[in-house]
C-alpha cells in the first residue's frame, strides 16, 4: 500500500485573522484588535438601534442677530448607533448626538464655546473632538480624550469666521471618522450672511463594511477597505438617500447649502444637476477680504473640509445633488432638492417627466 503525504511549501507563522496591521501613522493603527472585537459583540446587545441614521437637512440653527459676543454652550455624547446605510445592509455607526453627521453648531466671531462631551457607556471605543475652527493643540481633541462612560469639559474661543469640520481625532482618526463622526461649525462673521430663504447642512462621508456594495446583514468596517481608499458606500448624511424627500424649496427661493465633506480619502466635486451656483464661498472661507466665486457650476470640498453655495430657483422640478465623479451616484452620493411654483418658459420650455419617467433618466 502506496501512503501519499501531502506537504505544503510553506506554513503560516501565524492565524490569518487581522489582529493588527503594519501601518505606519502616529497612534495605533485602524484595524480593530480582538479586544475591542469581542468587547464590539460583547455590547451588541446593549447598543442603539436606530430606524434613521440620517441628520436631517434641514437641521441647521437659525443666523445670529446679536451684535456682541457670547458664551455658548454645547453638549455632545459620543454613542454607537446600529442602523442601515442601505436597504437591508446595516453598519456600527460611532456618532455625535445619534446622527451623521453630528449636529450643525453655529456661533459669532470672537463667541466662546463651553463644551461638555459624553462618551456613552456603550461605546465600543474611546473617543474625543477636534474643531477645525479651534486655534489650539489637537483642535481640542488633546484635552477631550473621553474612555466609554466619561465626560469631561473644556471652553474654546472662535477667533476666525468660516464654515469648518468638527470631528473625532482619536487614533487612530480615519477609523473614527469613517464610522461616521463629523459634522460641521459655522463661525459667523461680525457682519453676518447675506439672508437667504432656504439653508440645508450636507456633508458628504465614505463607509468601508466588510462586505461589498449591497451585501445585507451587519457589516463590520475593513481596515483594508479603508487604507486602500477604496469605500462601498459614499453617501450625504450617513446613509443611502440621506438628502432623498426632505428637501424642498419653492420658485423665487434662494437656497444656501453647507457643504462638509467627512472624507477621509475622497475630494468631493459638488454639483447641482440644472442650477449654477449664483455665489461659492470656497473652502467655507467668509468674512473680510475672503474670496467669493461667482456662477460656479461644481465646486471642490476636499476631505475635511467645506464649503457653502447658494443659488437661486428659477423654474419648478427635482434638482439632484451629486459628487460629479459620477461613478459614485451607484454608491449613493446624490440626493434631491424639490422645487415647486409655476413655470417660466422664458427660462426652460418643456414637457416634464413624470416620476415614472424620471426613474429611467440619469439627469
Amino acid at each position: 500500500m502506496v501512503i501519499f503525504v501531502f506537504v505544503p511549501r510553506a506554513f503560516p507563522t501565524a492565524l490569518e485573522y487581522p489582529f493588527g496591521m503594519t501601518t505606519y501613522g502616529p497612534g495605533i493603527n485602524p484595524s480593530l484588535p480582538l479586544a475591542n472585537i469581542t468587547d464590539f459583540f460583547r455590547k451588541l446587545k446593549t447598543i442603539e438601534r436606530a430606524s434613521d441614521i440620517a441628520r436631517d437637512p434641514n437641521d441647521v440653527p437659525p443666523p445670529i442677530t446679536r451684535k456682541e459676543p457670547a458664551r455658548v454652550k454645547l453638549d455632545l455624547v459620543t454613542k454607537d448607533i446600529i442602523s442601515e446605510i442601505a436597504p437591508g445592509v446595516f453598519v456600527d455607526y460611532w456618532t455625535f448626538n445619534g446622527t451623521v453627521p453630528g449636529p450643525m453648531v453655529r456661533v459669532r466671531e470672537g463667541d466662546t464655546i463651553d463644551l461638555t462631551i459624553t462618551n456613552d457607556l456603550t461605546s465600543v471605543a474611546p473617543h474625543n473632538i477636534d474643531f477645525h475652527a479651534v486655534t489650539g493643540p489637537g483642535g481640542g481633541a488633546v484635552v477631550t480624550n473621553i474612555a466609554p462612560g466619561e465626560t469631561k469639559k473644556a471652553s474654546f474661543k472662535t477667533l476666525n469666521p468660516g464654515l469648518y469640520i468638527y470631528h473625532c481625532a482619536h487614533a487612530n482618526v480615519a477609523n473614527h471618522m469613517a464610522h461616521g463622526m463629523y459634522g460641521l461649525i459655522l463661525v459667523e462673521p461680525k457682519e453676518g450672511l447675506p439672508k437667504v430663504d432656504k439653508e440645508f447642512y450636507v456633508v458628504q462621508g465614505e463607509f468601508y463594511p466588510s462586505g461589498s456594495l449591497g451585501t445585507k446583514g451587519l457589516q463590520i468596517m475593513d481596515a483594508k477597505k479603508l487604507i486602500d481608499g477604496q469605500p462601498e458606500y459614499i453617501v450625504f448624511n450617513g446613509r443611502v438617500k440621506g438628502t432623498v424627500g426632505n428637501m424642498k424649496a419653492e420658485v423665487g427661493d434662494t437656497a444656501r447649502i453647507y457643504v462638509g465633506n467627512g472624507g477621509v480619502n475622497l475630494i468631493s466635486s459638488f454639483h447641482v444637476i440644472g442650477e449654477i451656483f449664483d455665489t461659492v464661498y470656497p473652502e467655507g472661507a467668509i468674512g473680510k477680504d475672503s474670496a467669493i466665486f461667482k456662477n460656479v457650476q461644481t465646486t471642490i470640498v476636499p476631505a475635511g473640509g467645506a464649503a457653502i453655495v447658494d443659488m437661486k430657483f428659477d423654474v419648478p422640478g427635482n434638482y439632484i445633488l451629486v459628487d460629479h465623479a459620477l461613478a459614485r451616484l451607484d454608491r449613493g452620493a446624490w440626493g434631491i432638492i424639490e422645487v415647486t411654483g409655476n413655470d417660466n418658459k422664458e427660462i426652460y420650455d418643456g414637457v416634464f417627466p413624470t416620476p415614472a419617467d424620471t426613474a429611467k433618466m440619469g439627469h
